[in-house]
């Protein structure tokens, strides 16, 4: 216990300090978790989004949740994720080619908005709102946040990374009013308000990333959500528009 509680104490320094660096932060440390958080630096690494990968994106959206657009609904959620490599290039080169995925064979290809580098360094992927194939149920609505490693405790064992998920996480849910309760891992997919999913096959598909017991430490640090978050959907999904048409 102690171990984990000196780790907690070093991350929340951390984040303090990344918030602090961050442009235009005037974060103090008793109200860093209601104060609108600054946007941290993003280096864009963009893939490429052409004609074909946006047209299967609207095929993969009409077929999974009635939805025919490529853009994100909302968005109301984030999910945490961890790329299962060591490296920023091997994830990014997961991403980049829109070939389909060795577990579904769907097209498009993966992606996430975002990837954290063990450094602390954030790479964009895509535009926020563009739709990544990321968590199945939730690609809809969810913006996906990799994390580079291959466990949940590595990444919230490393202070520069965390740090960096940490205000990078606060800064979407200041631009998008995502309350603390929405910011999820890969592992909680399903017990989001938000999972809808039409293919029947899939409706109990997830991943082990980011389990609820580290997801309650990582929400933790996150501390309550911005003024005027969102409420949830308040209704089963399934069955009809994701969106709620």
């Amino acid at each position: 216990m102690a171990t984990i509680n000196a780790i907690f104490k070093r991350i929340c320094v951390a984040v303090l300090a990344f918030v602090a660096a961050s442009p235009g932060s005037t974060a103090v440390a008793h109200s860093t978790a209601r104060r609108p958080a600054p946007r941290p630096p993003i280096t864009h690494d963009f893939i490429a989004i052409g004609t074909r990968r946006k047209a299967e994106t609207v095929a993969y959206a009409e077929r999974h949740y009635g939805i025919h657009s490529f853009m994100l609904v909302g968005p109301h959620v984030v999910v945490e994720h961890f790329t299962g490599s060591d490296t920023y290039s091997s994830a990014h080169n997961t991403f980049a080619p829109d070939v389909p995925d060795s577990e579904l064979a769907e097209l498009p290809g993966l992606c996430a908005q975002f990837i954290i580098d063990r450094s602390g360094r954030i790479f964009q992927q895509t535009p926020v709102r563009f739709m990544c194939r990321h968590t199945v149920g939730l690609n809809w609505t969810a913006i996906g946040v990799e994390h580079v490693g291959t466990s949940d405790a590595e990444v919230l064992a490393d202070h520069r990374q965390i740090a960096a998920s940490i205000a990078l996480t606060r800064w979407l849910q200041t631009v998008y009013r995502i309350p603390t309760a929405n910011v999820i891992g890969h592992n909680e997919s399903l017990s989001s308000p938000y999972h809808c999913e039409h293919v029947a096959a899939l409706r109990g598909q997830t991943h082990d990333d980011f389990n609820h017991r580290d997801m309650r430490t990582y929400r933790g640090l996150l501390g309550p959500g911005p003024a005027g978050s969102q409420r949830g959907p308040g209704a089963n999904l399934r069955g009809r528009s994701c969106a709620g048409g």
